[in-house]
């Protein structure tokens, strides 16, 4: 799991039948900006938490995605 701050969103009118329905941000996170599909409805400047890989695939309903925006960050622990 990665944290990353919202900086955009994609907007996609033509995509496949199983990414229909989904809403794609770009985050920033460790330096690089990732396309994320949003499950909780972030939005700009807010501080989420990403699934990746296989894990990301399973909060989308086994969709073709990489990375998923699964927790909007409250608060960073110290």
């Amino acid at each position: 799991m990665k944290v990353g701050k919202v900086v955009g969103s994609i907007w996609a009118t033509r995509k496949a039948a199983c990414l229909q329905g989904q809403t794609f941000l770009v985050v920033e996170s460790c330096g690089e900006e990732i396309v994320a599909a949003d499950q909780v409805g972030a939005g700009p400047g807010d501080r989420v938490l990403l699934a990746t890989g296989t894990v990301a695939s399973r909060y989308c309903m086994d969709a073709p995605v990489d990375a998923a925006v699964v927790a909007i960050v409250d608060e960073k622990a110290k």
